[in-house]
């Protein structure tokens, strides 16, 4: 594959680094941490070390004030990991959970929180979908009363990626009488608050080395000055991050293709059927050669719209048509790849199979892929 126009040798340092803690570090382990259902937090402590959960925080707060461009070479990078769950664990720390202490936390919040959040100290969740409520954010029943010095938060929230185990939850609730995006705020929830519970674990097919959850507010008291941000603006944060967020999955499902690929690549050359190996049968080369051509177009898109965010241009447009087009493309690759490796990818101890299991829900999360057409719908702009 080649790289990006966008990409320099800086870059592919940084890739060349994270693929070799992916061999050492993830790889070896991955069978196991499915088996365990979540990825083990001193793993993210070593990425903390390397400076990998904090690249677009200013130095200032201890970060690397590193631009898009590079985060997505990271998140990449990352996603070349066969497993998933172990990579949407780091990437909704870093870049969905974590973003809303980094850009609308005051100095005292970020001095509390974030140099633990970027030494991997302190896991990270976003908690914002609802049983009734997915992508329709609006429609958020979880409700914070002021009493005092302190917000009482009611209500629950579902499907929580680091649920389990975070140490530190950003909460969106509604935080006035009327209905829509104008009565959401965001609060920080630390583990161990009362009145906050993990209700129970779920069990998903695939991403089986995240822990995610259920997760319950009781009667659950927080400091007032764990507002973040403005009260009743949430609405607004929740959809700014969006974008950090689908460009994020965006990176993981161009990861996963580029993995199957090659895992798919190597398997055919190797494996002999009726006198002569599956790569010389000209229907396997050829399809395997557009999925090759589909998942480097994907990949021109996805760093287009990584310019597009550093140039500070407005990619809504853009990154859902990135968001739709990789999530679908992702099943595709892993699914094609999967059958060409015929029984053998089927059987658990196959990194193929991990690859379409976690791909599933690449179509799914963060935006299905008919509201992601949607929101390209209503950005129509002719030819």
């Amino acid at each position: 594959m080649t790289t990006s126009i966008y990409v320099g040798a800086e870059h592919e340092d940084l890739r060349r680094q994270v693929a070799r803690f992916i061999a050492s570090e993830v790889e070896p382990h991955a069978l196991d941490w499915d088996e365990a259902g979540f990825t083990p937090r001193d793993v993210l402590k070593k990425m903390g070390a390397l400076g990998w959960l904090g690249l677009m925080y200013s130095p200032d707060i201890g970060g690397a004030g590193a631009d898009m461009t590079t985060n997505v070479v990271f998140q990449e990078a990352l996603s070349r990991a066969t497993s998933g769950g172990f990579v949407i664990t780091v990437l909704v720390h870093t870049d969905m959970a974590s973003p809303h202490l980094a850009h609308m936390g005051n100095t005292e919040q970020k001095s509390r929180w974030l140099p633990k959040v970027i030494s991997g100290e302190l896991i990270t969740a976003v908690a914002v979908t609802e049983p009734d409520a997915g992508s329709d954010v609006a429609a958020i029943r979880t409700h914070a009363k002021r009493d005092g010095d302190s917000w009482v938060i009611n209500g629950s929230k579902m499907f929580i990626t680091n649920g389990v185990h975070a140490g530190l939850v950003f909460v969106a609730a509604r935080t006035a009488e009327a209905k829509g995006s104008r009565s959401l705020s965001i609060f920080a929830v630390e583990k161990g608050t009362p009145g906050f519970s993990v209700g129970r674990a779920l069990k998903k097919s695939g991403w089986l080395a995240s822990d995610t959850a259920e997760l319950v507010f009781d009667n659950c008291r927080v400091p007032a000055g764990n507002l973040i941000g403005e009260e009743n603006t949430g609405f607004y944060a929740i959809m700014r991050n969006f974008q950090t967020e689908r460009i994020a999955l965006g990176s993981m499902a161009v990861g996963h293709c580029l993995t199957a690929l090659d895992l798919a690549y190597r398997y055919v050359n190797e494996r002999k059927a009726f006198g002569a190996t599956l790569w010389d049968k000209q229907t396997v080369r050829q399809q395997l050669s557009m999925l090759a051509a589909k998942t480097e177009a994907a990949r021109q898109l996805l760093y287009h719209c990584a310019w597009m965010v550093d140039q500070q241009r407005d990619a809504v447009r853009e990154v859902s048509m990135l968001k739709a087009l990789t999530g679908e493309l992702v099943n595709e690759v892993t699914y094609t790849c999967q059958q060409f490796h015929g029984g053998m990818g089927y059987m658990r101890e196959s990194a193929i199979e991990r690859l379409v299991r976690d791909a599933r829900v690449l179509a799914i999360g963060g935006g299905a892929t008919e509201v992601m057409l949607e929101e390209v719908a209503k950005r129509w702009q002719p030819a």
